[in-house]
């Protein structure tokens, strides 16, 4: 077991015609608009899918798992669990399930070496999160190391071993348990009075990647062609918009306009408008739209279309209404999905350089 110390090809044409037939056939990638605009992205109601609450355990290296879960200052124990509320599983909230509330379950901003897991309740209160032995012993469960926007989370054991963290399914299938950045400051958000260094959240285990990469953001076309999705400015210049893949973890990628020398956030608005925009969001406060520009000049749309748990869909439409998939594509030709994610419940998730977002715009691996 390794001990982290401190927290602190071009794409061959064979391959590119397998890839993108297999996202024909296999990814969906046209669809038409549904016919009821109330499934829109900011103002549709979340799939009715039935819950499924996913256990949270530590992974032992001999192979067993030891019990995950929320500690008050009496030594009162409580479940924690993932839940997956909604038809996806890219980004699940994990929650303390405290006397019926679902309690949220953050990193705390901490100058430790660590950084600490916790439950926060709605008056402030904080529980350990702790990982229980068979023989009565509490490890405690922390922040270990970042990468990107993604923070290991583990269990360490007494001799500072570190033991990995898993959402696992009642079918089986497995969650990495990660710490969440969508911010580049230390501070993410203040909750119930607690300051927060990153969201928890279960998301599909991934390989990592050793190389920092841009990786190309591209609408797909049904017949297989691929088409540039761009920024543009109100004088009509246009902007290369990239996934930045800036450390070893490709599971959330942020999305950005490469304005100039400048980095700008991509986002999805808050907005009545039946499909939420999706827009660049500079220092000054500046929107610059995002469009599909295909090959005879046209501008398609790129907008936030429906809502699935944590997860917006985002798609570019065109002329006839049917949508084509967003997706993120590596030099090697590894594919990412393009998706708005929800931090928070409400419909404003932050405001940024005074404009008022609905989610953050990420690419994430592709999940059934």
């Amino acid at each position: 077991m390794k001990k982290v110390k401190n927290f602190a090809i071009p794409l061959r044409a064979v391959s590119v015609v397998f890839l993108f037939v297999f996202l024909i056939f296999q990814s969906g990638c046209t669809e038409k608009v549904p016919e009821n605009k109330d499934d829109a992205a900011t103002e549709v109601t979340e799939s009715a899918a039935e819950e499924i609450i996913w256990h949270i355990k530590a992974i032992h290296p001999e192979g067993y798992t030891l019990d995950i879960k929320a500690l008050d200052a009496d030594g009162n124990i409580y479940d924690v669990k993932a839940i997956q509320d909604a038809g996806q599983r890219q980004l699940m909230d994990i929650k303390a399930l405290v006397g019926g509330e679902k309690t949220p379950v953050k990193i705390l901003l901490s100058d430790d070496q660590y950084a600490p897991v916790k439950a926060i309740t709605e008056g402030g209160t904080i529980y350990d999160i702790k990982a229980l032995t068979a023989d009565g012993k509490k490890l405690d469960v922390k922040g270990v190391k970042r990468a990107g926007n993604i923070i290991d989370i583990k269990a360490i054991n007494e001799a500072g071993e570190f033991y990995g963290v898993k959402a696992i399914s009642p079918e089986g299938l497995l969650n990495d348990v990660k710490g969440v950045k969508t911010v580049e400051d230390r501070l993410e958000a203040t909750i119930s009075g607690v300051e927060v260094l990153a969201h928890v959240k279960a998301l599909p285990q991934m390989g990592t990647l050793t190389v920092s990469a841009i990786w190309h953001i591209k609408a797909i076309h049904p017949d297989g062609k691929t088409i540039d999705v761009k920024a543009l400015d109100a004088d009509g210049n246009i902007y290369d918009v990239k996934a930045i893949q800036d450390a070893d973890q490709r599971q959330l990628m942020d999305i950005k306009a490469l304005v100039g020398e400048k980095k700008t956030p991509v986002k999805i608005l808050l907005s009545d408008d039946p499909y939420a925009p999706v827009k660049a969001i500079t220092e000054e406060g500046t929107i610059y739209d995002i469009k599909a520009l295909t090959e005879d000049g046209k501008k398609l749309d790129v907008k936030g279309v429906n809502r699935d748990g944590n997860i917006l869909d985002i798609k570019a439409i065109n002329e006839a209404g049917e949508f084509y998939g967003v997706k993120a594509i590596s030099p090697e030709g590894e594919l990412n999905d393009v998706k708005g994610v929800k931090m928070v419940e409400d419909r404003l998730e932050t405001t940024v350089n005074g404009v008022e977002v609905h989610a953050h715009v990420k690419a994430l691996p592709q999940s059934n």
